[in-house]
């Protein structure tokens, strides 16, 4: 990648400040298992603090995605955290409706409060937002939506994605035959053109997935990205197909969650459900879809349903677990090293979006169990 390449990574472009002020409380968090090895990025990672609460004045609960601000524009400022919140204050999933924007010493404020009724395009369903949340060149803000009516799969709609300018007011959607679901997202953007890859959970509608079906998708979008123009559509394609998801009661859906762009241009998914990493080669370029559930860099032993992922400094995978709360990290030829536990004591499914401390030095998570922003270092 280029100098000028912006990369941002499931919420992982890095601050420069420091993440934990006053209000973090710290605490000794188990070491990295007897599987790591010296060159693990989280082997040196053995605490956690609290940076702070992403709970907003409406009560949004379920902190999903997750990005660092890289420059101060409108109300953003460089190194705040956004945080994307999928479940109202009914805890109902799919009904979160804001964004609240974090300081590093764990200050809250409202960055957007998304009302439907207002979208300026087609969304169907609404707004429920998702863990797919990045930031473009102009402080333009995109996040998905996976809408439902109370909480329950049956209910789920396809949604959309939302895109919000820099003091949070919604200027357009991207919906359509592609947008099924939109789960999780990374952005890459060179010179004027950003590339948004967007894992899809619920292709052909919330009936397909009563059992488990092998279509989800991972969509590649290029849009035309500058300072002081919203985002446009330039083309859209799908680089992997018959990713194997299905309905869940207590997780809504579970399938093709987190998603990274290698330096070798190898975008890597998270399969939840099959417990796997997926290696899709030359993402920002190939002109077909990868199809029959895609290739698999690493699967099972410590992947207990992997949910979000980002890239560490040193090209490895970190993916958090949902069955058991650890972070784990998997080389690029698909060994996996290293596990440490980000929230083994709740674990089920409440670490979602992630990103990369300043310096390299730990990993900035989610953790819905407690609706907080943590930190692991």
């Amino acid at each position: 990648m280029s100098k000028q390449t912006l990369l941002t990574v499931a919420g992982g472009l890095l601050a420069a400040a420091a993440l934990v002020g006053s209000s973090g409380a710290a605490a000794a968090a188990p070491a990295a298992r007897a599987s790591s090895t010296a060159s693990a990025f989280v082997a040196s990672l053995h605490t956690t603090s609290t940076i702070g609460s992403t709970v907003p004045a409406n009560g949004d609960v379920n902190p999903y995605g997750l990005v660092v601000v890289p420059t101060s524009v409108g109300s953003l400022t460089a190194g705040d955290f956004l945080v994307a919140n999928f479940n109202a204050k009914s805890n109902n999933q799919g009904t979160g409706t804001t964004i609240v924007e974090l300081t590093p010493a764990g200050k809250l404020s409202l960055f957007a409060s998304i009302d439907a009724k207002k979208l300026p395009g087609a969304c169907p369903g609404g707004v429920g937002l998702t863990t797919a949340l990045s930031i473009l060149p102009g402080g333009y803000v995109v996040v998905g939506s996976l809408p439902t009516t109370n909480g329950q799969s049956a209910t789920a709609q396809l949604g959309c994605l939302i895109v919000l300018d820099s003091h949070g007011h919604a200027v357009e959607t991207i919906a359509g035959n592609n947008i099924a679901g939109p789960w999780d997202m990374t952005s890459v953007t060179q010179g004027s053109t950003t590339t948004l890859f967007v894992s899809n959970v619920l292709t052909g509608g919330a009936k397909a997935g009563l059992k488990t079906i092998n279509n989800s998708t991972v969509l590649r979008i290029r849009l035309a990205s500058s300072a002081g123009h919203a985002p446009k559509v330039l083309a859209q394609q799908v680089v992997a197909d018959g990713i194997p998801w299905r309905d869940d009661k207590t997780a809504l859906a579970i399938g093709p969650t987190g998603v990274g762009l290698g330096q070798n241009g190898t975008l890597y998914v998270a399969d939840t459900l099959a417990s796997r990493i997926i290696a899709i080669p030359n993402a920002m370029t190939r002109s077909t879809p990868l199809v029959d559930k895609g290739i698999t860099l690493s699967s099972g032993q410590h992947l207990n349903q992997p949910l979000g992922l980002i890239l560490a400094p040193n090209g490895d995978i970190l993916t958090t677990n949902a069955g058991d709360g650890n972070i784990v990290e998997t080389t690029p030829a698909g060994h996996q090293i290293a596990t440490v536990a980000g929230d083994a004591k709740a674990g089920a499914g409440s670490l979602f979006g992630l990103a990369i401390a300043p310096g390299g030095k730990g990993i900035v998570y989610v953790d819905d169990a407690q609706n907080t922003l943590r930190l692991l270092h």
